[in-house]
């Protein structure tokens, strides 16, 4: 691969002409960078003043944003390393981690930079904020060269962005093309992030990677850059999908990472004898392991769902933790969202429900009612996500009272299945094919419903947002879903959605019957579990508060 010009506008120096700036820290080559200071304690925030008293209303109260809390627990720093992040690059629910939990454990007394790819599908308007923070040269692997750093800042809302800079591994559109173009390029991202922290002199206490992208940092760190500043840190590796691994051939993984003999053993990154596996070397090295929910925590240790690692998570479970996702209220919230026709909160969510109904389905070319069980599916059109037992109940949910609409993209089946019955229920059906984010607001507003019947699902966003939206979930009994979701309980009207356990068609039309029976003959307990769910607490500050005392665990200095 041709050495390209730096993406942040200087030209990177001839390696055979010019000397490099500075060089990378490895345990191996130059010498360590400049010690870094101390960390220094953290004065205690100061005192908030109590808010004035309010009287109760005998109503359900909206949800306000609380008073700032303050924290007495110590500060700590972490660094988190991550492929992708919101706004900057998401295409999934990492990119919504990276931007909601740093925020919420800035909010909460931490110090906090997030590393990330300069990918040059970044949105120009970001690109154009940010700040060069400096360069240097870092060796990799046995490739015999030196390859160019860069460092971009961007700080907003309290934590800092930095942005490793390379023309040559970051300039395709998508940050995932192929394993073999992302090994090399996340080999090289995991180590520049690594020595990026020690160029900047700025030393956590924690480093927190996510994914096979940034598994390699544990390894790195307990390895190459022991003997550096940086090897102080503790190491957190969250799983946010176990399916995605990083597998390739040893002899390629050792050329690219030039990682020390002992780590291609089966106890770290071998497997099946003739591959290396970044995500499983990175659980093995790692200080603790965290996934997205605690369902999802013992699963993950069992054939069905280990996806071949089982036995691997089993050994390390001592480590290994679930806490479940938040949701970032600033980015959903009913009461100010730009997207929907009509805002609303707890309050008067029965009577202006309806009336983004109505926009929905005016929006969607479907008939205009009401009182029709309008059933929304917000998905990536997988196998995965169930569509499987969609696909099959679809013909008996479809008996003129419900209407349905889907809006996501993937496999060209079901792609294709969702425009047929588009085209076969005219105004009852709508399928948008496509990733339309304000769209998916307007449909959690409008849906009654939303049907997530997953396969496997780590965590899940789709049923914590439909919630907030006063929207009932329908989902499988598996991963975040269960922890997330209480089946109804049509005796004592306890519970918050509707459920079912086995992976099975006549059981998911089963829920949906529940479901659509209860709107439509018990239309008061209904309206009784949508003001539930709207008042139930998904927010970041509880998931955030988890994380930050795993930190305190890990740090008890």
């Amino acid at each position: 691969m041709a050495q390209k010009k730096a993406q942040s506008g200087k030209k990177q120096p001839d390696k055979k002409k010019a000397e490099p700036a500075k060089k990378a820290q490895t345990a191996k080559k130059a010498e360590p960078a400049p010690k870094a200071e101390p960390t220094k304690k953290a004065e205690p925030a100061p005192k908030a003043e109590p808010a004035p008293k309010v009287e109760p209303v005998p109503q359900a109260e909206p949800e306000t944003k609380p008073a700032a809390p303050v924290y007495d627990t110590p500060r700590r720093s972490v660094a988190f390393i991550g492929s992708e992040c919101h706004p900057f690059v998401k295409t999934g629910g990492l990119g919504d981690v990276m931007y909601a939990l740093p925020r919420a454990l800035a909010a909460q007394n931490c110090d906090v930079r997030v590393i990330l790819p300069r990918y040059a599908c970044i949105p120009q308007k970001y690109q154009d904020k940010m700040v060069y923070r400096g360069e240097f040269y870092m060796d990799l692997g046995r490739t015999g060269r030196n390859y160019y750093v860069g460092i971009m800042e961007y700080i907003w809302d309290g934590v800092v962005y930095d942005f490793i800079d390379n023309q040559e591994f970051f300039t395709a559109g998508n940050p995932y093309v192929g394993l073999v173009e992302d090994i090399p390029k996340y080999c090289f991202f995991s180590k520049a992030a690594l020595a990026a922290l020690n160029y900047m002199n700025w030393i956590p206490d924690v480093i927190h990677c996510h994914d096979w992208q940034a598994a390699l940092a544990p390894v790195y760190l307990r390895t190459l850059f022991r003997d550096s500043p940086v090897g102080r840190a503790k190491t957190v590796l969250t799983i946010h999908n176990l399916r995605f691994q990083g597998i390739y051939n040893i002899p390629t993984i050792r050329y690219w990472t030039g990682l020390p003999d002992e780590v291609f053993n089966m106890g770290a990154l071998q497997q099946d004898y003739v591959n290396a596996n970044m995500l499983k070397g990175g659980l093995a090295y790692a200080d603790r392991i965290t996934t997205v929910s605690n369902t999802y925590a013992g699963e993950i240790q069992t054939p069905e769902y280990g996806e071949k690692l089982e036995d691997h998570l089993r050994y390390h479970n001592y480590k290994l933790r679930g806490i479940v996702t938040g949701l970032d209220y600033e980015m959903w919230n009913p009461a100010t969202d730009p997207a929907l026709a009509v805002h609303y909160d707890i309050t008067n969510v029965l009577q202006h429900k309806p009336e983004n109904k109505r926009a929905l389905q005016q929006e969607l070319g479907l008939v205009q009612d009401e009182g029709k069980f309008v059933i929304g599916l917000i998905s990536r059109l997988t196998n995965q996500k169930g569509l499987d037992l969609v696909n099959a109940v679809l013909p008996q949910v479809m008996d003129g009272n419900t209407q349905v609409v889907v809006l996501g993209t993937g496999d060209k089946q079901y792609e294709d299945t969702f425009r047929w019955y588009e085209n076969e229920h005219k105004g009852m059906f709508a399928a948008c094919i496509q990733y339309d984010e304000a769209r998916a607001h307007r449909i959690y507003a409008g849906a009654d419903a939303l049907l997530v019947p997953s396969r496997f699902e780590p965590c899940g966003l789709t049923q914590l947002n439909a919630m907030h939206y006063g929207t009932l979930p329908i989902v499988r009994e598996t991963g975040g879903l269960k922890d997330t979701v209480e089946p109804y309980n049509v005796f004592t009207g306890g519970g918050n959605g509707f459920t079912f356990d086995r992976y099975d068609a006549g059981l998911l039309l089963d829920a949906i019957n529940r479901a659509k029976t209860e709107y439509f003959t018990s239309r008061y307990h209904w309206d009784e579990v949508v003001q539930r769910d709207m008042a139930k607490d998904v927010s970041w500050a509880n998931s955030a508060r988890q994380y930050k005392d795993l930190y305190l665990e890990l740090t008890p200095w």
